[in-house]
């Protein structure tokens, strides 16, 4: 069974826009939870525009879902928040000071001694860790080289090529990257731009994939659907087959 782990960063964007706490970030960590989701991921950055680093100390505390960590370890005191919440995963993303949002993935093979060391330090702490890499199969082995227990392919050229009606090209890489990923032992993860329209063709084509990690998308689709219809709607496009 595919999960689905759901990115509140949105959330957290919105109540920052007024201050206060509405809406509340841990509470909608909890409903999502309640209304179906198999997990939780933030995506902390240091200028905390969205997710507060105090939102990953409570939430941590209070989920019971799988929660997932995902930013860059090169920011120390990202690594410190991930070593004093323990979450059952983090995924290492190569963001840059003040990136709008994740646009590739880590050359494995560039930072290969980097991320063998840094990947030591949270496993030794007992946290799975996924290495955020672009659909290529040698950035798939470079990850297994590493000690990463998974990877999580970057599916916006995905979603972009999906929505201009090329399916099959569209995923095909992905095939290959995944296989690569299954004939190394590596978990398998997907996320950034996978929406309603594109989620099932790419579980279809991937059946082994272990997660997808989705935000934005299901969020917007939220505002007309509701968050609790919407998660199940997600989980729908999971269960195909």
């Amino acid at each position: 069974m595919t999960k689905l782990s759901v990115n509140i960063n949105k959330i957290a964007t919105i109540r920052n826009s007024r201050g206060g706490n509405n809406p509340d970030v841990l509470k909608v960590a909890l409903d999502c939870e309640r209304f179906g989701a198999d997990g939780i991921t933030v995506h902390p950055r240091p200028d905390e525009r969205h997710i507060r680093y105090a939102d990953v100390t409570a939430i941590s505390k209070a989920i019971h879902t799988e929660f997932n960590i995902e930013g860059n370890p090169r920011e120390d005191s990202f690594v410190q928040l991930v070593l004093d919440t323990r979450p059952h995963q983090v995924t290492l993303v190569p963001d840059a000071l003040g990136q709008i949002t994740s646009n590739h993935g880590w050359d494995t093979l560039q930072h290969a001694a980097y991320l063998t060391s840094i990947i030591a330090v949270f496993k030794a702490a007992g946290i799975r860790v996924s290495v955020f890499v672009d659909p290529v199969a040698q950035m798939v082995e470079g990850a297994a080289h590493t000690g990463a227990d998974r990877v999580e392919l970057y599916t916006e050229a995905y979603a972009k090529r999906f929505a201009d009606g090329h399916l099959q090209d569209a995923v095909e890489p992905y095939i290959i990257a995944a296989q690569k990923a299954k004939e190394l032992g590596l978990g398998l993860n997907a996320g950034h731009d996978l929406d309603l329209q594109n989620l099932g063709y790419f579980k279809q084509s991937i059946p082994w994939l272990d997660e997808v990690s989705i935000g934005h998308a299901l969020i917007c689709d939220a505002l007309y659907l509701g968050l609790e219809n919407t998660i199940q709607l997600y989980k729908r496009q999971l269960g195909i087959q």
